[in-house]
């Protein structure tokens, strides 16, 4: 009878001591952490996504030609919009992220200012131009306005907005 619970128990450990070491059967690696490195592996082997939009066939039709999209269709036109275009800019003080919409307004995502400064003031938009202006922990500097707006590609571009003369 002893000889059962000793076998029974290392059969235990051994099934415990495998369990923790992690299991490397068909559908991975499933009890470790993955380092960065075999994170960027693991996405580079991993199949990409198509990209287009599939159609899927139309059930009891009559007519096969008529089940799938033409594979040479041409590009839908109606009221899609383009999504909108954002750009990272970095200016004295900080670092904002701004969207360029299709309707031509710009609106600010995010901001951060640099050490040594902090943000007053802003109008993030939507609007034909947004404004962040800046305070410098100095005491004797002068805060910073900025003005994004989209040019005319579609990009964010940053300026020093012009001085009010309150």
């Amino acid at each position: 009878m002893t000889a059962a619970w000793v076998a029974v128990a290392a059969v235990a450990g051994g099934l415990a001591a495998w369990t923790l070491a992690g299991f490397d059967g068909a559908a991975g690696d499933r009890g470790r952490p993955l380092d960065d490195a075999a994170v960027r592996r693991a996405l580079a082997a991993r199949p990409s996504t198509p990209t287009t939009p599939t159609t899927p066939a139309t059930p009891a039709s009559p007519d096969p030609s008529t089940s799938r999209e033409p594979a040479s269709s041409p590009e839908p036109t109606g009221s899609a919009t383009p999504p909108p275009r954002r750009s990272t800019l970095r200016f004295t003080g900080g670092t904002a992220t701004a969207e360029c919409r299709p309707d031509g307004t710009v609106y600010l995502t995010s901001w951060s200012p640099a050490d040594g400064y902090h943000v007053e003031e802003y109008a993030r938009g939507p609007a034909r131009s947004a404004r962040l202006e800046l305070e410098p922990s100095a005491e004797d500097a002068d805060d910073v306005e900025y003005e994004i707006s989209c040019g005319p590609t579609g990009k964010a571009a940053v300026s020093r907005a012009p001085e009010d003369d309150d």
